[in-house]
C-alpha cells in the first residue's frame, strides 16, 4: 500500500469515526419506505381511475354511435349528456387536487393566523364550485343551438370545445389573481393582528362611559 493510499485509507476512517449514529434512522427509513409504497398505490389507483373512466367514455361512444354510408353518427343531446357529466366529474376532481398543492401554501401565508387560513381555504372552496357549476349551467343546451344539428356536426365539437376551454380559462384567472392576492391578505391580516396585540387595553372610566 503506497503512502497516498494510507492516508486516504486514514481519512476516511477519521470521518466515519466522527459520524454519529442516529437512534431514529431506521424508523426513518422504515417511514421513508412505506412513503414511497403509500406513493406509488396512489399513482397506480389514479391511473386505474383515469383508464376506467376513458373506458367508460368509450363504450358509451360506442354504444350510442351508428355507422351509416361510412360515418359516424350520433345524436346531439348524446353529446351533450356526456359534456355534462365530464363537466361535473371535472369540478369534483379538481377542487380537491388545487386544494391538496395550495394547503402549504395558504399555511405558509397565514402562519401566524393558522385558524384564519383554514377558514379562508374553506371559502374559497365553495367560491370555486359556486363558479364551475355556474359556468355549466349557464353553457348547458336543451335544444340544438344555431349551426348544429340533430345529429353532432363540427359546430357542436366546436361549442364543446370552447366551453371547455372557457372553464379551464376561467378557474386559470382565478387561480393566478388568487396566488398573488393571497399574500397580500395574509400580511393585512398579520398587521392588524400584531396592531390589536399593542393596543392597550381600556381602562375602567371608558369602560363606564
Amino acid at each position: 500500500m503506497t503512502v497516498v493510499e494510507q492516508r486516504l485509507r486514514d481519512a476516511l476512517n477519521e470521518e466515519a469515526d466522527a459520524l454519529d449514529e442516529s437512534a431514529d434512522l431506521f424508523a426513518r427509513v422504515a417511514l421513508s419506505i412505506e412513503d414511497d409504497r403509500i406513493l406509488r398505490r396512489q399513482r397506480r389507483r389514479r391511473v386505474g381511475v383515469v383508464g376506467c373512466i376513458i373506458g367508460a367514455i368509450a363504450a358509451i361512444v360506442l354504444a350510442t354511435t351508428e355507422h351509416k354510408k361510412g360515418e359516424f353518427i350520433m345524436d346531439w343531446w348524446i353529446l351533450e349528456a356526456i359534456w355534462f357529466a365530464g363537466m361535473v366529474f371535472l369540478a369534483v376532481w379538481l377542487g380537491p387536487f388545487i386544494k391538496r398543492f395550495g394547503k402549504s401554501y395558504a399555511a405558509d401565508v397565514f402562519r401566524a393566523n393558522p385558524r384564519t387560513g383554514k377558514s379562508f381555504i374553506v371559502l374559497m372552496d365553495v367560491a370555486y364550485y359556486l363558479v364551475f357549476f355556474a359556468f355549466i349551467l349557464f353553457t348547458v343546451q336543451f335544444a340544438p343551438a344555431g349551426g348544429w344539428e340533430q345529429t353532432v356536426n363540427a359546430s357542436q365539437l366546436r361549442a364543446c370545445t370552447v366551453r371547455l376551454g372557457g372553464i379551464f380559462l376561467i378557474v386559470g384567472v382565478l387561480h393566478g389573481l388568487n396566488v398573488l392576492t393571497l399574500p397580500l391578505i395574509g400580511r393585512v391580516l398579520t398587521l392588524n393582528r400584531h396592531l390589536d396585540d399593542r393596543m392597550p387595553p381600556p381602562d375602567a372610566s371608558q369602560r363606564r362611559g
